[in-house]
């Protein structure tokens, strides 16, 4: 299997892409880590993954703090002394218009999905050799909606720090890409007030958390050994007519 004797930690690993994510890493022979802010939904995670004949651990951490990004680390480097593969799922979203965003929403969104993705790559870098990282953008990076800039800007942002990361370490320690969903079927777009009432239209299919995973695990496995810094849309097509 792709991810035997391999540790992999997925931020936002309690539900939806996350969640997903976990359990086929797990199912390829991964010891997958749960990262997410809810322990309840990040232990469920665990629960699946151990019954399905798994093994991982669930770590409660919100990545919005600074301290517990840093403690989440230290609990993986206690537990398992290395990172092979890092999956930055976990991400935010406001619903507002510019001029009615507080400073303090705009930067928790950019705490969370973007400098969370700088502090977990920062620190489980040293602990890497011939790694993978992950992250989740999004198409809102590319072509967006009207009330979620910080959103947007934030993905936009994830996939030149992809780029960057691919410059600047060999992929000999690690390889750095993106994956770009759609439209997916997660409580993040069913709670979208902009889906709720209509003013977002979602174009044609809606994907699930499997189909994303699946892209995550191609990308993370030595199968894309020759990939490095690029991101990978999976849209069901929705860029291409837009």
């Amino acid at each position: 299997m792709r991810f035997t004797d391999k540790i992999c930690l997925v931020t936002g690993g309690g539900s939806g892409i996350g969640r997903a994510a976990c359990q086929q890493l797990a199912a390829e022979g991964g010891t997958v880590v749960v990262i997410d802010r809810d322990e309840a939904t990040a232990q469920e995670t665990l629960r699946l993954i151990e019954k399905a004949g798994g093994r991982g651990l669930a770590v409660r951490a919100d990545l919005g703090v600074v301290p517990d990004v840093q403690t989440a680390v230290d609990a993986v480097l206690a537990t398992y002394g290395r990172v092979d593969v890092l999956v930055n799922n976990a991400a935010m979203m406001t619903f507002k218009p510019i001029v009615e965003l507080t400073v303090a929403e705009w930067d928790l969104v950019m705490a969370v999905n973007l400098r969370a993705v700088f502090l977990l790559s920062q620190l489980c870098l040293p602990h890497m050799r011939g790694g993978a990282i992950v992250n989740i953008s999004s198409v809102h990076g590319q072509q967006t909606t009207a009330n979620v800039i910080p959103y947007a800007a934030s993905k936009g942002a994830l996939e030149a720090f992809t780029r960057g990361m691919s410059q600047e370490y060999p992929a000999s320690q690690v390889r750095t890409n993106c994956v770009a969903p759609g439209a997916v079927d997660t409580p993040m777009l069913w709670n979208n007030p902009n889906v709720k009432s209509g003013q977002e239209k979602i174009e044609g299919e809606v994907g699930h958390p499997e189909d994303i995973a699946g892209a995550i695990c191609y990308l993370a496995s030595t199968d894309a050994h020759y990939i490095n810094g690029t991101t990978l849309v999976v849209d069901g097509g929705r860029l291409s007519v837009l």
